[in-house]
């Protein structure tokens, strides 16, 4: 069984714009890394590139949404490459890619069952989920997990990290 992981930004600007030019330019670097990552267990394609040509990944009809959705086999893990790795840099930097949207936009959920590929439907049930019933074992934000520390020594404000 593993934790899946839904996180959804808007960009501030379509990906050829040079607002997001960076981010666009680094987007291949950061999910590359987080493949090779101890722990990892599946990304969806096109996880985190609007523009992909992937209708699967599209939340809306909105082309500036960018979803990523990705599996690991431990919170830590997950942890480890948010905060331990160059993600981190570019995390920080999301203010200047990224709207912000003003409810929550992300969602952990256990226990994904080996071999189980989440669709986007499924992961945006769970989001809804969380904002409509809060933390719970179905649908939950960093704070739900107690081995997860990393993020309040991150600058993830309650909102982000719900």
């Amino acid at each position: 069984m593993h934790l899946a992981e839904l996180n959804v930004g808007r960009l501030v600007a379509p990906v050829d714009d040079p607002r997001v030019a960076d981010f666009m330019a680094n987007l291949d670097r950061i999910n590359g890394l987080g493949k090779r990552m101890p722990g990892f267990v599946w990304m969806m394609e096109g996880s985190g590139a609007p523009g992909t040509g992937s209708t699967d990944n599209a939340i809306g009809g909105d082309p500036l949404f960018v979803p990523n959705l990705s599996v690991w086999e431990s919170a830590e893990q997950l942890e480890t490459f948010v905060w331990g790795t160059i993600h981190k840099q570019f995390y920080a930097r999301r203010a200047e890619w990224f709207e912000v949207l003003g409810e929550m936009h992300f969602v952990m959920w256990w226990w994904v069952p080996e071999g189980h590929q989440p669709t986007l439907a499924e992961a945006l049930d769970r989001l809804e989920h969380l904002k409509i019933n809060g933390d719970s074992d179905h649908a939950f934000g960093w704070a739900h997990l107690k081995e997860a520390t990393q993020w309040r020594d991150n600058g993830c404000a309650p909102v982000a990290a719900e």
